[in-house]
């Protein structure tokens, strides 16, 4: 009788903590690792021969929206993810979670990625949200964090029902709570009401993750209030998708990173992550002034639609004096306007004769607000500073999709990120292949045990005894990404076999059609 259900033999191990690999097997039985070492005459129902290949814990995307683009019900083999070695994703980013969902001003939180009509919402708390996750099958593991824009809607502001679905969802499952303080309604709140509803965090010793408010010239003032909030409430401070967005703000991002360094050597905990590409994928809305940001869809709508308002004229002037490079932004997504995606601001206002802010404002006005872009505004160089800092993670900010799946939330009016397709692989190449300013233990421990650490997931992220078995096997000469922004649909290769809970879910390269992932709550 077989020892051991799978069996990873003749593999140079990395353990997801960053030290040097070791040439041992492990033996896997349930969807636990019950034995590293040499393993040669052992058995098992399934001996996997890695020679020549990497063995790594299954990577953590800490910044990942599979949920909020619904992806996660409509394309829930997560190919692309999977590609990449990535075996848990968490959910909830930006301030936006797919629960508690109260009415309708919590559906309004989503319909920036999704048509609201034609989903079915069939819950309310997070512990129904997570309940009824678990009745689908879903091949990756998934956690969430609760999403503070999203409290906030749900209850309109009113900070002692905020306080208390935030501790109803933390005990119910939630991770930690994430913000976006530069978007309505999370914009209105004080430092010393943040700092309330943080110490709620903070009690239950869980992450507070923030969507900068200011990624621009402002971001050392974004990054400095974090900090002081960290410090005042005592809370886990994490940053997603850390970066400084424009020229005229890259050079103040050494010294958001050196306030973040001087924040941990007084002792407070702070974090962040980053995404190894120099084009940002994000809302078109974001390029707005943050006054007209902080107004209700409503109110941005009745500027947009009124042409001698003289509110809209200040918005076009503010977009002048951004100095945009309209020819290197790209709309990669409308809701209703198959016609401009893939094109530039700048074709799109040759071709029309308005200029390219009025461009701006109308695709936003006729696309219901839910335009994205790609846009060039992030240093190649500072990419590099972020990625050689210890406490930096690596993580997608993308979306799971299958490609072949016909009911995927694929459609011709939206146009990936090439992140969610290679972000891991491409980490791999650009940092240690191209760069060569980090070594192989270094980038797969910041794609595992390190976002463990900061999750709080203390049974992943590591190749160690009684650890669940998340592992991953690659090919290190053959493992890159393909997806580009003009056709970002091409799965990475070289991630050979991907084990989730034991079970193989990538057999050769190839999707087994096993649905194994788990729906992970706090404990």
């Amino acid at each position: 009788m077989a020892r051991y259900d799978v069996l990873i033999k003749n593999g140079l191990v990395f353990d997801g903590k960053g030290n040097k690999p070791e040439r041992v097997d492990i033996g896997v039985v349930g969807d636990e690792i019950k034995e590293i070492g040499d393993l040669s005459k052992e058995s098992a129902h399934r001996i996997i021969d890695a020679d020549g290949k990497y063995v790594a814990p299954g990577f953590i995307d800490l910044t990942n929206h599979s949920d909020t683009h619904w992806t996660l019900f409509t394309s829930p083999s997560q190919e692309s993810l999977l590609c990449q070695g990535i075996t848990t994703i968490l959910g909830g980013n930006c301030g936006t979670s797919l629960a508690p969902f109260l009415g309708e001003a919590s559906l309004e939180e989503i319909q920036r990625w999704v048509d609201i009509s034609r989903i079915n919402v069939n819950w309310q708390t997070m512990d129904e949200f997570l309940s009824q996750l678990k009745k689908f099958k879903i091949s990756v593991n998934f956690a969430t964090l609760v999403g503070l824009n999203t409290l906030q809607k749900a209850v309109n502001g009113d900070l002692n029902q905020m306080k208390f679905l935030l501790k109803n969802s933390l005990d119910q499952g939630a991770f930690g709570v994430s913000a976006n303080l530069g978007l309505h309604p999370a914009k209105n709140l004080s430092d010393e009401e943040l700092i309330e509803l943080f110490s709620v965090a903070e009690k239950e010793k869980v992450i507070v993750k923030h969507h900068l408010e200011d990624e621009g010239e402002n971001i050392l003032p974004a990054v400095s209030r974090l900090i002081s909030i960290s410090r005042k409430s005592k809370v886990k401070m994490h940053i997603s998708h850390f970066k400084a967005l424009g020229k005229n703000s890259w050079r103040f991002f050494p010294e958001a990173i050196k306030m973040i360094k001087r924040g941990r050597e007084e002792g407070l905990k702070l974090s962040g992550d980053f995404f190894p590409y120099t084009k940002t994928g994000s809302s078109l809305f974001i390029l707005l002034p943050s006054w007209l940001r902080k107004l209700t869809t409503e109110e941005v709508y009745k500027i947009l639609r009124t042409p001698d308002d003289r509110r809209r004229k200040d918005v076009i002037d503010y977009l002048r004096e951004l100095t945009l490079h309209y020819e290197k932004i790209i709309v990669a997504s409308a809701s209703s306007e198959l016609n401009v995606v893939g094109k530039t601001i700048e074709q799109l206002s040759r071709t029309s004769g308005l200029s390219r802010e009025e461009i701006i404002l109308s695709l936003l006005e006729t696309n219901n607000l839910r335009v994205s872009i790609f846009n060039e505004v992030i240093s190649s160089e500072n990419i590099g500073r972020i990625a050689k800092e210890e406490f930096s993670a690596i993580a997608s900010d993308g979306v799971g999709y299958d490609i072949s799946n016909p009911k995927s939330q694929i459609s011709n009016l939206d146009l990936p990120h090439p992140r969610s397709f290679g972000a891991f692989p491409r980490a791999f190449n650009l940092l240690i292949k191209e760069r060569r300013i980090s070594s192989w233990e270094e980038v797969i421990y910041k794609m595992s045990g390190l976002a463990a650490n900061i999750l709080g997931l203390g049974n992943r992220g590591t190749i160690q005894k009684d650890s669940k078995a998340d592992i991953v096997i690659f090919d290190p000469q053959e493992i890159s990404d393909y997806a580009t922004y003009d056709n970002p649909f091409q799965y990475s290769r070289g991630m050979k076999d991907v084990l989730i809970n034991g079970t193989l879910v990538l057999d050769n390269e190839k999707f087994t059609g096993q649905f194994p992932g788990y729906v992970l709550r706090k404990k």
